[in-house]
């Protein structure tokens, strides 16, 4: 192949699904080329077409989809032709990595099982010398343990783990285009690093052309090479990294930009004095939580004498990567997991150890708004009654006055009141989280746990949801542990940080102690992991981390 050729060429493709007679565009009149060795970032808000786009173009999309144009891998037509022809460069030429692993990957299968059957569909190779390829690749994406690795299966690694396995499997035939869909979403920003490190690495290795589709600013500044921003199906901008995040020429480019949480872009929260804020909101003191032991597996201490306060009208971020323990604390403050020792006081009330009907009591002071609403909300009630049914339970209110209210809490949230009758899965990401807040709300609670909020959502999206949040509470003054992994959205909403690692707290001050002279080196390497939304610094930033390994 010339080398002067794009690994893949897409020219006027488009993409519509059949939906109730009528076809509705994904993409439009797509154009673009990525060279060998080069990254391409696909950005956009959630419904510009950007998976859908990257889905399309080898044939992995739902049967009501429809494509047309033209898209090209070294130099041969994909659309239109056998699907043989289309299976033999899946897999082989091109390679997916999907946004979630767990339910790409094969549940029933191992890890190595799943790697030797793309060797062995793609080679003409025997069981020995594809599970020592399999190996080789589980080795080069820096697995744990290979060999012990080869005979897992997916729900036995954790997040970070189960993306690299899913690389290991897509490199498997080097190929010589790799379409990652969101490949970092979901994962802490110290995984996430060593997965950018680990695809860098790789391109260079294999100089494979690799497509991006994200809605992560940082991975992008850090990784791309060009970019292609994506509005309603529809190509708004396309250039290099350096014109798009420097010079944008397209409003909507500009304003996806502007939406982008910077680490240390925003004033200092100042916490303004509630009154009778002497006593602390929440108290933990020496906490100790443990899952107990269960069959063969070990009991496991999750949280180890951990201690924080949080006073009427403060927001306090928890940080740390998955598994530090941030969730339990969450939980265990509102008395959703019981506790080993210790004690957690919520407005001076004893949670730990108290009778089922005493929780009942200290709930109605506080709230909480899950990480992914879709599946707290329950799907068969319209999102009114969801919203009402805290105050209901309560036996606050009835009738037309719980409507009255039901309404006043979906204006506070922004939603229209019509919404109420709309069930969960007829809104978006954004609009679901905002029900999830009201409800959390609806009882006007002293106390307010928000995990993992916003990890789903897109830059735009999240920002107007910050802004949401921070109005809230500056008007109803509750108390908040937010809990996230995003270092950026909790210094703008932050008015103090605590840092979490293996259960325990090894760091808690103002924002900017912890932001910009934190003490603890585990702090450390945790800012210097988060990806900057500006080419030119990230380099500089990756650079010094990679020399301070």
């Amino acid at each position: 192949m010339n080398d002067k050729q794009p690994i893949l060429k897409v020219e006027s493709f488009n993409v519509d699904f059949w939906v109730d007679g009528v076809w509705y565009p994904a993409a439009i009149d797509m154009n673009y080329e990525v060279m060998a060795g080069e990254v391409l970032a696909i950005v956009g808000e959630s419904g510009s077409g950007k998976s859908s786009s990257s889905m399309g173009l080898m044939g992995l999309l739902a049967s009501n989809a429809r494509v047309t144009g033209s898209v090209k891998v070294k130099g041969t037509e994909m659309l239109g032709v056998s699907q043989k022809l289309v299976r033999k460069f899946r897999g082989r030429e091109v390679a997916y990595i999907f946004q979630e692993p767990m339910t790409a990957m094969n549940p029933v299968y191992t890890v190595g099982f799943q790697i030797v059957e793309v060797l062995r569909t793609h080679f003409d190779m025997g069981p020995k010398e594809a599970k020592a390829r399999a190996i080789e690749l589980i080795t080069m994406v820096e697995l744990p343990d290979p060999s012990n690795t080869f005979d897992k299966y997916p729900h036995q690694l954790s997040g970070g783990q189960r993306q690299r396995a899913m690389i290991a499997q897509s490199l498997a035939c080097d190929p010589a285009l790799l379409i990652a869909d969101e490949p970092t979403t979901a994962l802490d920003v110290t995984v996430q690093a060593e997965i950018l490190d680990l695809m860098r690495n790789l391109r260079s290795k294999l100089n494979s052309a690799v497509l991006l589709i994200t809605h992560d600013m940082g991975v992008v500044a850090d990784l791309a090479d060009h970019i292609l921003v994506m509005k309603d199906g529809i190509t708004v901008e396309k250039d290099t990294v350096d014109n798009i995040f420097n010079r944008p020429q397209h409003p909507y480019t500009q304003q996806l930009l502007a939406a982008v949480p910077k680490l240390g872009s925003v004033a200092v929260r100042t916490l303004e004095k509630v009154e009778g804020s002497e006593a602390p909101v929440l108290k933990l003191e020496n906490l100790v939580i443990e899952y107990p032991k269960r069959g063969r597996i070990p009991a496991f201490k999750a949280v180890s004498d951990f201690n924080l306060e949080i006073y009427p009208g403060e927001i306090v971020g928890l940080v740390g990567e998955s598994g530090s323990g941030k969730t339990t604390v969450g939980r265990a403050a509102i008395g959703l997991i019981p506790v080993k020792s210790g004690s957690i006081q919520v407005v001076g009330q004893e949670i730990a150890g108290a009778s089922m009907k005493d929780l009942r009591k200290i709930r109605r002071n506080t709230g909480i708004v899950f990480q992914d609403p879709a599946s707290s909300l329950n799907p068969r009630l319209p999102i009114g009654e969801s919203i009402g049914e805290p105050i209901f339970l309560a036996g606050l209110m009835r009738g037309s006055e719980l409507n009255h209210k039901v309404e006043d809490l979906l204006d506070s949230v922004e939603l229209p009141r019509s919404y109420r009758n709309r069930y969960p899965h007829e809104l978006s990401g954004g609009q679901r989280q905002r029900v999830g807040i009201a409800r959390a709300l609806a009882l006007t609670p002293d106390l307010l746990i928000a995990d993992e909020p916003t990890s789903a959502l897109d830059v735009s999206v999240q920002a107007r949801f910050l802004e949401l949040l921070q109005g809230l509470q500056e008007q109803l003054k509750f108390a908040c542990l937010f809990i996230s992994h995003d270092l950026a959205v909790v210094d703008i909403l932050s008015h103090r940080i605590a840092v979490m690692q293996n259960g325990r707290l090894v760091e808690v001050g103002s924002r900017d102690e912890i932001l910009k002279h934190p003490k603890d080196a585990y702090t450390q390497r945790l800012i210097a992991a988060v990806p900057i939304p500006d080419p030119a610094l990230q380099k500089i930033r990756r650079e010094a981390r990679l020399a301070g390994k």
